[in-house]
């Protein structure tokens, strides 16, 4: 189970306050199930709310603490029916949303050489969100979008 500090705890509450429960626990309690739904949830959000139908406050106290103890996650809140759990996000789900949206990315071009008897030539570049690699390895941005000679007289 992973320890949090009061001030990482609250930093945390704050941050969950806006959020709608993601997994919801019926009548057949924590099911396995219920708890890879739970885990799939914490690798892809971090933090997440769990709602537990049930008005036994002992036993939502005892799916609290084994969630946390099974799947290796921080107890943020317990607030009547609502968990709140926080376990950090994979790696390879941070890697897969960096390289995806706008920005820069990282390009590799490889150009051959003219006489086509020496190496070939390999440059990294960064593109800009407008600019893409044309065949031959040149850069090329965007064109302007055309705006109409109607729209522009009006204004």
């Amino acid at each position: 189970m992973i320890k949090l500090t009061p001030v990482e705890r609250a930093a945390l509450r704050a941050e969950a306050h806006g959020l709608n429960p993601v997994v919801m626990i019926g009548a057949d309690g924590l099911t396995e199930a219920v708890m890879k739904e739970i885990s799939s949830s914490l690798d892809a959000h971090g933090l997440i709310k769990v709602r537990v139908f049930g008005d036994d406050r002992e036993e939502r106290i005892a799916i609290y603490e084994r969630i946390c103890e099974e799947l290796d996650a921080a107890p943020v809140q317990h607030i009547g029916k609502l968990l709140v759990l926080y376990r950090p996000k994979k790696d390879a789900a941070k890697e897969r949303s960096t390289k995806s949206g706008k920005g820069l990315r990282e390009v590799t071009i490889v150009k051959p050489s003219p006489s086509g008897t020496k190496k070939p030539s390999v440059t990294k570049v960064l593109l800009k969100g407008n600019e893409r690699v044309t065949q031959g390895g040149n850069i090329k941005r965007a064109k302007a979008r055309q705006s109409s000679t109607k729209k522009t007289a009006l204004k």
